[in-house]
């Protein structure tokens, strides 16, 4: 039997509905007060804070279909996997790629179903082992969630919000598969002379005598057998190329350190898993130390090569100094300036042989001809030249669908 539309709707075609939904905003649910919704729950207060000393809340603002499985204070302090130096990718492991209600987790076998969690995105996983398995018992009602490693009992629902994300309590802390991924506690220590290995490489003179100097290198040092390191050193030229409206050398020692350690990863990538990285703003050492979200680099392949930008500055990856798991030695063309201590302007450096002045684009930001052209006018014009833009791309879609929903309702 055909059905009539409501009448608030028989004066559209579909096309024009269609056209309508089109244009219509989808809601999608932001995920950076992830670490505020968990926060209102002080039996996770430790699971929240070690969430918030990684860079996992600015993984999620890119999520939009989540299951984090959280674990309790009386059951994380109690776990010997929680003091451990490669606690951000264990994390990782808790965080579910897809919305899972509790209906839809009583509906798994005592087999189970393999669910990817954030961890594999990060290229350290090897095969599916960044994945886990989720059962369900139809006889005890018991719900588990199961790793090579360890497994994990769902306690209760702490939060859901179809179909965007849920939250579980868990009754332990899982651990991923670490073989061939990650540096084991009982693996061989390698004890890599960390200032030795860089002054080998030869033209890093300037940045050895900075590490030696700041007492940042016992800390690199003491992180190589953890998850591992990854170091990008710049070379001397890179230092005698710094302009003088970067003040780099009048910084109290602490700011130096801090600049320092914005060129470590508390993990160990080699070439390759650079040139492939899934997710390009990486967290450094410093992030450690002053927050998730601040102090990050941007990391990409450009034009063949590894990019490394800081905001402000944008480097490539020049030789391999040093790559022995589970350390990474990189030499770079430039100083890595972070925004938060130099502000947000780039810096411009000396011209190079074309001519051209070497200055950072925004990261993950492509320059088009136009922006190039505005990129080398006076500040007022490029502001002209922005709005200008701004205002006729407007235009433009704003005529365009005004033209093409009359002629869909004339016709």
């Amino acid at each position: 039997m055909a059905t009539t539309p409501p009448s608030h709707l028989s004066n559209f075609t579909p096309i024009t509905l269609l056209f309508l939904l089109l244009l219509s905003p989808l809601p999608i649910l932001s995920f950076t007060n992830i670490t505020t919704l968990l926060s209102s729950y002080p039996d996770l207060s430790d699971f929240t804070n070690l969430l918030l000393s990684t860079a996992i809340p600015l993984d999620l603002t890119r999520r939009t279909s989540l299951t984090i499985l959280a674990v309790p204070n009386a059951f994380l302090r109690s776990s010997t996997a929680a003091p451990r130096p490669d606690i951000a990718d264990i994390l990782r492991y808790h965080v579910l790629l897809q919305y899972l209600s509790l209906s839809d987790l009583k509906k798994f076998s005592k087999s189970g179903k393999i669910i990817t969690t954030l961890f594999q995105t990060t290229g350290r996983a090897p095969n599916n082992f960044g994945s886990i398995n989720v059962t369900h018992d139809p006889v005890t009602d018991v719900t588990s969630f199961v790793s090579p490693e360890s497994n994990a009992t769902l306690l209760s629902v702490i939060k859901s919000v179809p179909y965007n994300i849920s939250i579980f309590s868990v009754n332990n802390l899982l651990v991923p598969v670490r073989a061939d991924l990650l540096a084991s506690e009982s693996g061989p220590r390698i004890d890599l002379n960390i200032t030795k290995a860089i002054t080998d490489g030869h033209n890093f003179n300037v940045a050895v005598a900075m590490l030696q100097a700041s007492g940042v290198i016992d800390e690199f040092e003491a992180d190589e057998n953890g998850a591992g390191i990854t170091l990008f050193i710049p070379t001397d030229e890179s230092f005698a190329d710094l302009p003088p409206s970067a003040r780099f050398q009048s910084l109290p020692a602490d700011k130096k350190a801090v600049v320092l350690k914005f060129h470590v990863l508390h993990s160990y990538y080699p070439l390759g898993s650079l040139e492939s990285i899934v997710n390009p703003a990486q967290p450094t050492l410093a992030t450690e130390d002053t927050g998730a979200g601040s102090f990050t680099l941007n990391i990409s392949r450009v034009n063949g090569s590894v990019s490394i930008n800081s905001g402000i500055v944008q480097a490539s990856v020049t030789q391999t100094v040093f790559d022995q798991k589970p350390v990474a030695i990189f030499g770079v063309s430039r100083v890595l300036l972070p925004r938060e201590i130099f502000g947000n302007n780039p810096i411009i450096f000396k011209p190079s042989i074309g001519g051209h002045y070497a200055i950072a684009q925004p990261p993950q930001t492509a320059v088009s001809p136009e922006s190039s052209q505005a990129s080398s006018s006076p500040p007022v014009l490029q502001r002209e030249i922005k709005s200008e833009a701004t205002r006729l791309d407007r235009f433009d879609i704003a005529g365009f669908c005004c033209t093409l929903l009359l002629y869909i309702l004339s016709h």
